[in-house]
């Protein structure tokens, strides 16, 4: 098979051509003229609500506060989602197809400076908004949608199955596409996880006509020191994984590269595919034997925090059960048959076999804990209760659940098998909530020394909040709110990038 760009994967070359082909990768697609009045009246849930597009660019100083902003937090809050800019015929869209917008709030000595919302500039959102580009167009060009990070003075927008990474500046602009130095070679991925005791960046990634996924590893000086090919079969879709001290774990499941249906212009052509084995594999951070374990077909989303334990490995993530339709259900966003939840999977070494546990049956995602423990045991976790995420994904086959849902942060204590709820107004509607520590350079902290930010739709502003809350005081009122100028569309993965 030829390989494949990220316009030709992701959208399908027929899709391409009845839209009229692409407007320069920017997540918007030309519409036909003949796009029908029922097509447009057409329900799309992840155009809609709180999923509904951004239209404008905001800059805003000096943004008034409710509450208290604790003076410790000296920074940057970054959030990354997909934004779609210039869409025509919802037909032609995918949800992840939306160009990134990086959503950011500046706060430094108690006061919130500036908030700024970015598109990622690709060549094509460049070319829409009338603006140059720099450079030569690299392969695979993709305004990047998923997540970003703070990485060695870097900022950069990140995406999986083949774009670079695109470095943003202090202000959120773009600067260019990042290949770490002229050291990464290929495709990168949505989740990283770095190693805070040795500085180390870890990936896993992989590109649809690869016949391996490789598992990257970038030094504290920010280049890939370390590149081990993992052969796998049928180009599984790998979105995040999880590390530990002595090991890294790949979560392969029966989510694969669809061939024919890039061929006929499938949007997503990647499939629910019963023939390919779930399975585990944990491979030395150094690289060495890979070992497999088999595990039940279900579809992971994000990984918590992983540790080792033993001769087990503990993996604390949110999955839905199989099959899940990444392409959705005609709706334009990805279906799963019920809601996701939290389990714990413990890989025991020794007899080769995974436990999984739900610990808890609440829908929930954007697992996230304090970032200074990846890789090792942690006891607290967060996770964010998005009702109309929720709804959106149990609604993409027309039939709307007979159950209520309400927007939620949530803490996990997973020592003691208890949890707190910070509950929201009706409609307002909460994306991914970060933990920031008080003081990172203080050993001697407890682990939920520190405060919890996420971006919340506020129903009564029409606009959203930054909403900071205290992890020790979860289900208080929230220490300060930042009244952001506009709305911040839901979206998926963010960081606090905080002063040098």
């Amino acid at each position: 098979m030829t390989e494949h760009s990220r316009r030709n994967v992701l959208r399908g070359a027929a899709a391409l051509a009845a839209a009229g082909g692409l407007m320069g990768a920017t997540g918007g697609l030309a519409a036909g003229s003949g796009a029908s009045a029922a097509a447009k009246k057409r329900h799309h849930p992840f155009l809609e609500g709180a999923f509904a597009p951004v239209t404008e660019e905001l800059t805003a100083f000096d943004l008034p506060v409710t509450g208290r902003i604790p003076r410790e937090l000296n920074g940057r809050y970054l959030r990354n989602g997909p934004n779609v800019l210039g869409l025509e015929d919802p037909r032609a869209h995918h949800w992840m197809h939306g160009a990134g917008m990086v959503h950011g709030v500046r706060l430094r000595d108690g006061r919130a400076e500036w908030y700024r919302n970015r598109w990622v500039r690709s060549a094509g959102v460049a070319e829409q908004l009338g603006e140059p580009y720099p450079g030569p167009v690299p392969p695979d060009d993709f305004p990047c949608n998923t997540h970003v990070i703070g990485h060695r003075g870097k900022v950069l927008a990140l995406q999986e199955g083949g774009p670079l990474p695109y470095e943003l500046d202090y202000e959120l602009n773009t600067v260019g596409t990042y290949d770490f130095r002229g050291t990464l070679k290929g495709s990168f991925t949505a989740h990283t996880k770095l190693d805070a005791k040795t500085g180390e960046l870890h990936a896993i990634t992989y590109y649809p006509t690869w016949n391996h996924v490789r598992h990257v590893v970038m030094n504290a000086a920010g280049r890939v020191v370390r590149t081990t090919r993992i052969p796998v079969a049928d180009s599984p879709m790998i979105h995040d994984f999880a590390l530990t001290e002595k090991y890294v774990v790949i979560l392969d499941m029966p989510i694969t590269f669809d061939p024919a249906g890039a061929a006929r212009g499938d949007l997503v052509p990647y499939v629910w595919n019963d023939r390919h084995p779930a399975r585990v594999g944990v491979m030395p951070r150094a690289g060495g034997r890979m070992r497999w374990f088999e595990a039940e077909p279900t579809y992971y989303s994000h990984t918590l925090n992983a540790y080792d334990e033993g001769s087990s490995v503990v993996v604390d993530l949110t999955a839905y059960p199989g099959p899940f339709l990444v392409a959705g259900r005609g709706s334009g966003g990805p279906y799963g048959p019920k809601t996701v939840r939290l389990h714990r999977w413990t890989v025991d070494l020794e007899r080769g076999r995974v436990h999984d546990k739900v610990l808890d049956d609440r829908p929930q995602e954007f697992p996230r804990v304090n970032e200074s423990l990846v890789s090792r045991r942690h006891r607290y976790g967060y996770t964010t209760a998005a009702a109309e995420m929720t709804l959106a994904y149990l609604t993409a086959d027309g039939n709307p659940p007979d159950r209520a849902f309400n927007s939620e942060l949530i803490k996990h204590d997973l020592l003691r098998g208890t949890s707190q709820v910070h509950r929201l107004p009706r409609d307002a509607a909460v994306g991914e909530a970060v933990f920031v520590a008080s003081d990172p350079t203080d050993a001697r902290a407890a682990e939920d020394d520190g405060y919890t930010l996420a971006y919340a739709h506020n129903p009564e502003r029409g606009a959203a909040d930054l909403l900071i809350l205290s992890a020790q005081d979860f289900t208080g009122e929230p220490v300060a709110r930042v009244h952001l100028p506009g709305r911040v569309q839901l979206g998926f993965h963010g960081s606090w990038v905080p002063d040098a």
